[in-house]
């Protein structure tokens, strides 16, 4: 299936930048606790937040080729969901760390190595392009795109833990550190509070980002011996698998076998929704098919 094979080229890309993201966050925690530098500690915070993403996105994308099971009958893609939660709550902390250690840093402002921050920073630098790069390469699902943005992030964490570096090794005040590192948190936050409605929305079963209800409704009721659609609802299992269910009112019920592939054909290739139940009714016994104020496309413009 075509959709697996998304799902594991996704999956190797994460893997390959995993590796790269978390042993620099490992280099920057020690370097950050050796030079006494927030900056790089926040960084490192940063960059740990996104290893936890991209872990659970390649763990999300090898569970999502696990089979269906009588106990879980749409398989583990909603792993993907509960991980990204728990990756916005790890956030959450990370940045109250942060924030209160900075202005606890601006009060008592410690000696910070300029000159250690600045190479670290450098390097880090060096590192979040290389995996913007292997990202960018790689097979492009919804959840490297969402490595991709959380990568860019890291990247201008980097940058100002390098600032801080150069400002301090150039003999500017320490406070320069703490200041800094205030602006990755407030990264972060925009990270977190982004990928918090992102996993609420799928956890209210809300309609899929990019898919419009009305536009899918009218494109089904478009097919000969369609009449309406009611009924209707669409839900994300995970950021790449989207379902549907919907009550078809058909002219005729011996038309069904021909209908229900046509209408399948366009869910999956037009709206990227490849779970769908479909259940026809007879338009004659719920509401003539010319009293029925959504029969054609009269509503679809």
């Amino acid at each position: 299936m075509p959709d697996h094979n998304h799902n594991h080229g996704g999956g190797k890309t994460l893997l390959l930048a995993l590796i790269f993201t978390t042993g620099f966050a490992i280099v920057e925690v020690f370097g950050g606790l050796m030079a006494d530098s927030l900056a790089l500690l926040s960084d490192a915070g940063h960059m740990i937040t996104d290893s936890l993403s991209l872990g659970i996105g390649a763990f999300a994308a090898l569970l999502a080729n696990k089979p269906a099971s009588r106990r879980h009958s749409f398989g583990f893609k909603r792993a993907e969901i509960l991980g990204a939660l728990f990756n916005v709550l790890f956030m959450f902390g990370v940045i109250v760390f942060i924030t209160y250690e900075a202005i606890r840093r601006m009060a008592d402002t410690p000696t910070v190595a300029g000159g250690m921050v600045l190479v670290i920073g450098g390097v880090g630098l060096l590192v979040n392009i290389m995996v913007a790069w292997v990202l960018m390469r790689g097979e492009q699902t919804i959840n490297v795109r969402g490595a991709l943005l959380h990568v860019m992030g890291d990247l201008l964490g980097s940058v100002a833990a390098l600032i801080a570096g150069a400002i301090i090794y150039l003999g500017g005040p320490s406070i320069a550190d703490p200041i800094l590192s205030l602006f990755v948190s407030l990264l972060i936050l925009v990270s977190a509070i982004r990928l918090l409605r992102e996993v609420t929305h799928v956890l209210m079963e809300g309609v899929p980002m990019g898919i419009d209800a009305h536009e899918v409704s009218c494109a089904l009721t478009r097919v000969d011996g369609v009449c309406s659609i009611h009924d209707l609802h669409i839900w994300s299992l995970s950021s790449s698998s989207q379902a549907l269910a919907a009550h078809v009112d058909v002219e005729a019920m011996g038309q069904w076998e021909e209908i229900l592939p046509q209408l399948q054909t366009i869910l999956r290739e037009r709206f990227d929704i490849g779970h769908s139940t479909l259940q026809p009714e007879n338009a004659a016994i719920r509401l003539t098919c010319d009293a029925d104020p959504h029969c054609g496309s009269g509503d679809c413009k």
